[in-house]
């Protein structure tokens, strides 16, 4: 063997020992997987003053970096719950004290809607803040890609429903596309977002119900560290009955939804944007389908038309929503709905499912209405008259059966609104001097 072969296998020999006697060196100084659960248990509680569990937990540094976490649980009465945590870090970067995640997996993971919400203000140094010590510092991109699985949502009703989630980011925690979609929901239910150029805008593509709502999306950043999200979709062919059994509910209205969507929201932070969100409709249904109801039994009997249905010609209206501590919350406005000779006109409020409004059914469009009280729910539509209105009705049903009980409730419902609903509603009133009360 020739000296410059020997020196060769020699330099060979020692590279191979002093790698080998890096690796015990690095391997004897980091964290066991006990130790890495622990530290994780314990910053996690620190930073939220919630406790943490971590059932178990594996880091490797080869053949690439990973940290695995399984069969994690908060200490709370009904704890949110994570089956399994990926975590892909860059090694390039943690050598040079940079924090640069290349892929972020979760799957498994229950959210009960109090339990997350317990987590508000809680954090540390602010919501979305992280200290980082010992010299170490984000990347331009922190995160490359994050992918959710099976991540269910239980809201106030204790209606659970799975969401699968990707998105890839650019600098500054921009996405760059990203995708929200329910799993085995058919037709699909999702949320598609692809962004254009290196602008803050981003167009819009959610498939629902069989039909799109498309449009863009636009992201405004204040000097006061706030951003404002807006959006401009238009619903095409959207049905109605299916879009929301997507959701697990169940649709007062039956039919396909078309009209234009202008949404608006503004936060600190992606809790705050969700929190804020206000969005306006202005929409058509046609044909139509009510259930719960009968619009033309209504019109004479208002208990009898439960239970019904009334087929529409159209249906067209505004709608508003807005997100509160209590849920969303639903305004109706400008209801308009025609359905043979009937038309109607009204307005409405919903919230967690109950309903509230007045509506006025016209018998000759604009010229014999009747006035009717909305209530009950959305699955269980109750129509009713005012204590006035009804007064009248019964006045005018004595004159001329029929049309009369209309003209009688139209002349009620203003006996409401001058005399107040509670003088209007008294059943104590006295008659006038020298006359009876009316027959009934």
């Amino acid at each position: 063997m020739s000296r410059t072969r020997r020196w060769i296998a020699v330099s060979a020999a020692l590279l191979v020992v002093l790698l080998g006697g890096l690796v015990i060196w690095v391997r004897d100084r980091l964290p066991s997987d006990e130790q890495l659960a622990s530290e994780i248990a314990a910053r996690f509680e620190k930073a939220s003053g919630i406790g943490l569990r971590i059932g178990a937990a594996h880091w490797a540094l080869r053949p690439s970096p990973v940290i695995e976490l399984e069969d994690i649980a908060t200490a709370q009465p009904r704890p949110i719950t994570v089956h399994r945590i990926v975590v892909r870090p860059r090694l390039a970067s943690l050598w040079g004290r940079k924090v640069a995640v290349d892929e972020i997996e979760l799957s498994g993971a229950v959210l009960p809607r109090a339990s997350v919400r317990a987590f508000r203000g809680r954090w540390n140094g602010g919501d979305t803040t992280v200290a980082l010590a010992g010299g170490w510092s984000l990347t331009e991109v922190p995160v490359q890609t994050v992918r959710l699985r099976d991540i269910s949502w239980i809201d106030r009703r204790d209606i659970a429903l799975a969401y699968d989630v990707d998105v890839r980011f650019d600098p500054h925690w921009r996405p760059r596309e990203a995708e929200i979609r329910r799993p085995g929901v058919s037709p699909p239910a999702r949320l598609r977002v692809e962004r254009e150029g290196e602008d803050d805008r981003w167009r819009t593509l959610i498939d629902l119900g069989g039909g799109t709502w498309n449009g863009s999306a636009r992201l405004e950043s204040g000097d006061d560290g706030h951003v404002r999200l807006t959006a401009a979709l238009e619903a095409k062919s959207v049905d109605l009955a299916s879009f929301l059994r997507s959701f697990g509910r169940h649709s007062a209205v039956e039919g396909k939804v078309n009209g234009p969507t202008e949404v608006d929201t503004q936060g600190a932070n992606v809790g705050e944007l969700i929190r804020h969100l206000h969005s306006r409709t202005r929409f058509t249904v046609a044909p139509a389908t009510l259930t719960g109801f009968d619009l033309a039994k209504a019109v004479t009997a208002p208990d009898s038309a439960r239970g019904g249905l009334t087929r529409l010609e159209s249906l067209t209206g505004t709608l508003d929503t807005q997100s509160t501590d209590d849920g969303v919350m639903l305004r109706y406005s400008n209801l308009k709905a025609r359905s043979g000779v009937l038309t109607a006109s009204g307005a409405a409020t919903v919230l967690n499912r109950k309903l509230d409004g007045e509506a006025a059914v016209d018998i000759v469009d604009g010229v014999v209405g009747v006035p009717l009280k909305l209530g009950g729910t959305l699955d269980a539509p109750v129509l009713s008259l005012t204590g006035a209105a009804l007064a009248g009705a019964a006045v005018g049903t004595a004159v001329l059966p029929g049309v009369g009980t209309a003209i009688g409730a139209r002349v009620g419902q203003a006996m409401d609104k001058l005399l107040g609903p509670d003088e209007a509603k008294s059943p104590h009133k006295p008659s006038a001097p020298g006359k009876s009360p009316p027959k009934r």
